[in-house]
């Protein structure tokens, strides 16, 4: 799926001649900026809205973490980085930086609970 995935994204460039822009910097900066706009569609909902099931917002939300998908997926393509083994990497340095048994419940920090 990851792979059929990049195929389309790289032929929907191609397509357009849109390579040449797609730099490792452009390609985050776009990323970020994408963040950013899933960020705004919840930056003013408390806690509990954010929850809520809202069919237009659940459809923009979709569209964006589409755009982040795809910019992601794109970057990690040209860095040759398989995304899925980063993320399970970095779940296995998480697990060791934030041990259970310190953090269980808690929304700390590494720098909060070492000493």
């Amino acid at each position: 799926m990851l792979a059929e995935l990049i195929k389309t994204i790289e032929d929907f460039s191609k397509e357009r001649d849109w390579m040449k822009f797609h730099s490792p910097k452009n390609l985050s900066m776009a990323l970020a900026v994408e963040a950013a706009e899933l960020a705004e569609i919840f930056q003013w909902l408390t806690e509990e809205e954010s929850r809520e099931d809202d069919p237009k917002r659940i459809d923009r939300v979709r569209e964006e973490i589409g755009d982040i998908m795809i910019y992601l997926v794109e970057l990690s393509d040209k860095l040759n980085i398989d995304p899925l083994t980063a993320a399970f990497d970095k779940i296995k340095k998480n697990a060791k930086k934030y041990p259970v048994s310190k953090v269980k419940g808690k929304a700390l920090k590494y720098w909060e609970y070492e000493s």
